[in-house]
């Protein structure tokens, strides 16, 4: 839900911009550039600042895929950093995958020999 108030707030404000500048002082091209770097601004700031906070602290939303051919095994938190644990029953191992804000500091832990998916 705060994912979506966030980019409606986004969207207001460039709209405010448009209206402000473009319809009522009719300087199009000013609202244009101000209204790209507004867009460019709240883009960048969701991807490599908000969108895990939001997602861990506020129930926003977020989605990430498995692997083909991988089965899930869990998730986990650390800090505002998310870890996926898959399991790749072709190679019998489990990878650990970090997914950091932005995507910038993305850890991988492989584990050889792992089988989770049998009972003993």
């Amino acid at each position: 839900m705060i994912t979506y108030l966030y980019w409606i707030l986004i969207f207001l404000v460039v709209g405010g911009v448009f209206y402000g500048l473009g319809a009522k002082g009719e300087k199009w091209k000013v609202a244009l550039v101000i209204s790209g770097i507004v867009l460019l601004a709240g883009w960048t700031t969701y991807y490599f600042w908000l969108e895990q906070m939001f997602v861990k602290r506020y129930g926003g939303v977020m989605t990430i895929s498995v692997p083909d051919g991988y089965h899930h095994i869990t998730t986990t938190w650390k800090d505002d950093h998310l870890w996926v644990e898959n399991y790749d029953p072709r190679t019998n191992t489990c990878v650990f995958s970090e997914y950091s804000k932005g995507n910038l500091l993305q850890g991988k832990v492989t584990i050889k020999n792992c089988n989770p998916l049998i009972r003993k």
